[in-house]
């Protein structure tokens, strides 16, 4: 039996609380992933194994990324680990890079 996939584009129209919101979970994410990945790669030169991080152990340092969604911080951790492992798998994919602010087309801001 053939699986068949659909796809339904919707447009929103968040308000501006909703986009600060909005704005706000994908700064602690970019945030969180350069400061997981900052700690693996130090971690990694110490002690020469991976690190098993989470978000829960920055929201004790960090208590404002407790404002953004747990789920969108816990796909960061997600990412990451992927990341490591298709470069491990695939070296040619290269190491994970840090997330940059500037992102192009930024779908916020042509609201």
């Amino acid at each position: 039996m053939r699986k068949i996939n659909r796809v339904v584009k919707i447009r929103i129209y968040p308000n501006k609380e909703q986009i600060s919101q909005i704005e706000k979970t994908i700064g602690c994410c970019r945030f969180l992933y350069n400061q997981m990945l900052a700690d693996k790669i130090s971690y990694y030169q110490k002690e020469k194994k991976m690190l098993k991080n989470t978000p829960a152990g920055y929201k004790k340092e960090y208590p404002w990324l407790k404002e953004a969604d747990s789920l969108a911080l816990a796909n960061v951790q997600r990412n990451l680990e992927g990341a490591f492992r298709k470069f491990f798998r695939e070296p040619k994919v290269g190491f994970p890079n840090y997330k940059s602010k500037k992102i192009p087309g930024n779908l916020i801001q042509q609201i």
